[in-house]
């Protein structure tokens, strides 16, 4: 059984406020931090070629926080780069504070720019499912909204047949239904630039809210010792 803790859990919002300047008002339970739109967003993911020269591959994928969705990824060998951002709803240039307030439609979600030649989309899938709870709707582990959605942004036709061949073998693991959406790759808007690799930064502050969420239970509790592929242990 899930259990949501209090407003946007106050482990993660304190998480924000010690990694980066701002100041901090109270409004109820929940804490805002001032001033976040005026952080600077991350500079969009540019690399036209692999080590091969062929031009790289992109898959998208969102699975509650992004700061714990970027960092098994970015640590798959054949993985080039990671970004985090915001995609799947209708708001340009979204900021992090307007995805909060839950009226844009997108969700926290990563971008992974891999060669193929070393690493396959069925791959990156297989990374993905064992860091999620794929049985959870419009939530992920401590954090509650649609922006923390599960959902895999295919590109092309290839990415959505491996997606939906990928979601059959997970449901055959479950008995209740796999809630996870896959939907066309829409315009990826990069996050502000301090939440970029921030768990691998911030190993300290992250690993808090980590624990407090209880991610690592609940992965344990779905994937047995599969769970949480390609998470550093500091």
């Amino acid at each position: 059984m899930f259990h949501l803790l209090p407003p946007r859990l106050v482990i993660r919002t304190a998480a924000l406020v010690l990694a980066v300047a701002g100041s901090v008002v109270a409004a109820g339970p929940r804490l805002i931090r001032s001033g976040i739109s005026a952080h600077p967003m991350a500079q969009p993911l540019v690399i036209r070629r692999t080590a091969g020269g062929a031009p790289p591959d992109t898959a998208t994928f969102a699975g509650g926080c992004f700061w714990s969705m970027e960092r098994p990824f970015q640590h798959v060998p054949g993985v080039l780069q990671t970004a985090v951002g915001y995609t799947g709803g209708t708001v340009d240039h979204p900021t992090y504070e307007q995805v909060s307030d839950k009226n844009t439609g997108h969700a926290e979600s990563v971008q992974v720019i891999f060669d193929s030649s070393k690493v396959s989309y069925e791959k990156l899938l297989d990374v993905y499912w064992h860091n999620i709870d794929p049985l959870a709707k419009d939530f992920q582990f401590c954090d509650g909204g649609d922006e923390y959605r599960t959902a895999i942004f295919y590109h092309g036709q290839a990415q959505h047949d491996a997606a939906e061949r990928s979601k059959v073998v997970v449901q055959k693991h479950f008995t209740k239904p796999v809630l996870t959406e896959i939907t066309a790759a829409k315009t990826f808007w990069m996050a502000e630039e301090y939440h970029q690799h921030f768990a691998d930064r911030n190993p300290e502050r992250y690993d808090a809210y980590r624990r407090g969420c209880g991610r690592d239970a609940r992965l344990k509790e779905l994937w047995g010792d599969l769970g949480g592929p390609y998470v550093p242990k500091h």
